[in-house]
């Protein structure tokens, strides 16, 4: 048996379980230069959010009643490619399928002896990289430096906080409960953490927490967030514009305070990103990654659901902060 699952509707707001379909098709077969691949492990990632709209952007939004794509390690079921053996590991954008075949000329080879599979959709994948390169190109860390990063239970800002206590920063992480804020300061060593759900003044409690103001900020989720951060900003501070998951189910065209004095008279600089714009520095960044992670100098925390049929619940379930880290849905073994 195969299954696909289709995107049938662009959400209006937060998704719904009904703009996506499943279906069942036929497992295909390799043929000449191609791989067959059984599905193990999928990543949600609140940047497909984007893709389900029709307009432009920075990558072509999904087509209606087509697959979603998105990162996934597969295992080779049968190989007709010279590249490639049964029972190989791959990893890339693929579709949301059980079973699917590919040429592999945009996939890369995910090793189980170097880390557990689920992590090169995380920590040795897009959202490592993706922390990686924001911290070390964008924000310049500095030992003795305060960095502020939101999300910082998430996927990306929890590995971005552990590079900046890498470099010798003192971190300050914005998670949504409790549970999160003690999760980033036993296990990723963050030096200090607010519950923005449980925070009435954002401004205030950044203000208290960043006594010499803030140096770096990882922006994951725009919205208030980073209007209070930008209070706190030092003169020649660094913002990384990652991501803004509080803005990407708004409907209107959100507005908020004006930026350029601050940035001018601070002389700050601040930079969006999307992680392709490194694509080709991908390998100097996994092997630094796996580095620290074999030296134990960085942890990788996951929230990991399984079954094929959870794939559309798990990515919505991003928007109300139900992941620990990287979300990831377990298809196979």
């Amino acid at each position: 048996m195969n299954k696909q699952i289709l995107l049938v509707n662009r959400p209006k707001g937060k998704p719904q379980t009904s703009d996506f379909k499943f279906e069942e098709i036929d497992k295909p077969t390799a043929r000449d230069g191609e791989v067959l691949l059984k599905t193990l492990y999928v990543s949600v990632d609140p940047y497909l959010r984007g893709r389900m709209r029709d307009e432009k952007s920075y990558i072509e939004p999904f087509e209606l009643d087509a697959p979603v794509k998105s990162s996934i390690v597969a295992i080779v079921e049968e190989s007709k490619h010279d590249q490639y053996k049964e029972g190989d590991h791959l990893v890339g954008m693929l579709d949301w399928k059980m079973y699917q075949t590919s040429d592999a000329s945009e996939l890369r080879p995910a090793d189980p002896d170097q880390a557990p599979l689920s992590a090169y959709l995380g920590i040795l994948g897009m959202t490592g990289l993706t922390a990686y390169f924001g911290m070390t190109d964008i924000g310049e860390p500095q030992e003795g430096e305060t960095l502020l990063v939101s999300g910082a239970a998430g996927a990306v800002g929890s590995v971005a906080s552990q590079i900046g206590k890498i470099y010798g920063m003192k971190v300050i992480g914005i998670a949504g409960s409790d549970e999160k804020i003690n999760m980033i300061q036993e296990q990723f060593d963050v030096d200090a953490g607010i519950n923005y759900k449980s925070t009435d003044d954002m401004t205030a409690a950044i203000k208290d927490s960043t006594p010499d103001g803030i140096d770096v900020y990882y922006d994951n989720v725009g919205g208030e967030i980073l209007d209070a951060a930008m209070n706190k900003i030092n003169r020649h501070g660094r913002v990384i514009n990652c991501g803004a998951i509080a803005l990407y189910n708004e409907t209107g065209q959100p507005t908020g305070p004006r930026l350029e004095v601050t940035l001018v008279k601070k002389s700050v600089k601040m930079q969006g990103f999307i992680v392709s714009n490194y694509q080709d520095r991908f390998q100097e960044g996994i092997k630094q990654l796996a580095q620290w992670l074999q030296e134990g100098k960085l942890k990788h925390e996951e929230t990991i659901v399984d079954g094929f049929d959870e794939i559309p619940q798990a990515f919505i379930d991003l928007f109300d902060g139900k992941n620990k880290g990287k979300m990831v849905v377990k298809v196979g073994d």
